[in-house]
């Protein structure tokens, strides 16, 4: 549609059903029709009048399954109601141009997508990685021009680097590939930028919640052909809201403390000459558990303990879940939070003992929640960034409110988990 045309589309009210069904929250509909019109009059002011499409990709969050997925073990994700939204056109150029909100404009020649150890670490990296990814993989590229907005919070644990890669993959999907890459191979592609071109050793489960969507149990064990398996949870029918609190930490310089869970977790299978620890069975880790602490230190056992038997939690939140087992599955979010923190031990980085937020908001949120039935643990990756709790709904606004009050107005979201991954909108 032409952008002209597709800004009277929304004025009109015509995307109206469409949103609320992506979004899933009559509230937010005003904001989300504005900020959709805002977006197409930024694409207009940077590259004219066009035919453009406009793509949505969420960020996610993890239920259950911390610090598993690059193990190759099992995850508990969902794709949640904050999201990336591009506004893109094709040109004949061969010169991709990307504007992010808030960011410089990125330009570069489709003949110019090799790594290059330089842009480590950059947004560069990341859209080169998902065109090379999807190039090997013999799917059409082309360049175009797109203007990107995002609700995902960098640095949140929402997952908003995963978000990004979707939405780009799907911009190849719908502007030279008729919406034929699937969702499941564009978390794979987008696994591959942040891995080779980003440089950052993530596992697959940021990815396959933002591209899949929904609440999907995915089994790891052959990365190359992941399980996944939908389940349907309605939050309003158990009487529990999601809420995602960022505690501003910084994560300047958690690099190594990242990459540190999954190198330990590693060096332990390599003990017993594997790659990944879902190949060694958990009763051989155990009974090497003196030898293993001799040879790697405590900290990597206790972080293979972790994965073994929080892979069974997975197994047993998904299995909750489907029997409506409510009160089972909270149980088992608690017995997360408590081994991240006790045994995976990634709350906060003992390289700066002087900051805690993590622990802070765990702490307040015990005190809130504790005689209600409510759960918290650490969210996502760990050392800073957000926490996860269920909250029973006629606490939600004191829970805010106690988040909020330490961590600055906002900072404690409540979400819905949205069932669709990355989508062509219109």
């Amino acid at each position: 549609m032409k952008t002209n045309e597709l800004i009277s589309y929304i004025n009109e009210g015509n995307l109206g059903d469409k949103l609320l069904d992506i979004y899933m929250d009559k509230s937010k509909i005003p904001y989300q029709k504005e900020r959709y019109i805002q977006a197409v009059k930024s694409f207009v002011d940077l590259y004219g009048e066009a035919e453009v499409n406009i793509i949505s990709a969420p960020g996610r969050t993890e239920v259950g399954g911390n610090h598993t997925d690059h193990q190759h073990g099992q995850v508990l994700a969902a794709s949640i109601n904050d999201d990336a939204i591009a506004v893109v056109s094709k040109n004949d150029s061969r010169v991709v141009n990307i504007k992010s909100e808030g960011y410089d404009m990125i330009t570069f020649s489709l003949d110019d997508i090799e790594k290059k150890d330089e842009e480590e670490g950059t947004t560069l990296a990341l859209i080169k990685g998902v065109l090379k990814g999807c190039q090997d993989r013999g799917f059409n590229i082309g360049s175009f021009n797109a203007y990107i907005t995002s609700d995902v919070l960098g640095g949140s644990g929402l997952s908003s680097s995963a978000a990004f890669e979707t939405v780009i993959g799907n911009i190849i999907s719908g502007l030279y590939n008729d919406m034929k890459i699937d969702a499941v191979t564009i978390a794979i592609i987008g696994q591959f930028a942040e891995n080779k071109y980003f440089g950052k050793p993530c596992g697959l489960m940021d990815q396959m919640a933002c591209s899949v969507g929904s609440l999907c149990h995915i089994d790891f064990k052959d990365p190359s052909d992941p399980v996944i398996e939908r389940i349907e949870l309605d939050m309003d029918a158990v009487g529990y809201s999601l809420c995602i609190t960022d505690t501003k930490g910084s994560h300047a310089d958690l690099t190594p403390d990242y990459a540190a869970v999954p190198s330990e977790m590693k060096s332990v299978a390599a003990h017993f000459g594997k790659e990944v620890l879902i190949e060694v069975p958990e009763e051989e880790v155990v009974a090497a558990i003196p030898e293993l602490r001799e040879k790697l230190g405590d900290r990597a056992v206790l972080r293979a303990l972790h994965f073994y038997e929080e892979n069974h939690r997975v197994v047993n939140e998904a299995t909750a879940l489907k029997s409506n087992d409510f009160s089972t599955f909270l149980k088992n979010v608690k017995a997360s939070g408590d081994s991240s923190f006790k045994f995976l031990q990634n709350v906060y980085t003992n390289r700066d003992i002087e900051h805690q937020n993590v622990s802070i908001a765990l702490c307040i949120s015990e005190n809130v929640l504790e005689e209600d039935g409510g759960v918290s643990r650490v969210h996502g990756g760990g050392f800073a960034g957000t926490i996860q709790a269920f909250v029973k709904n006629e606490k939600v606004k004191e829970y805010k409110n106690a988040l909020d009050a330490v961590f600055g107005e906002g900072a404690c979201a409540v979400l819905k988990i949205r069932k669709y991954g990355g989508i062509l909108v219109i």
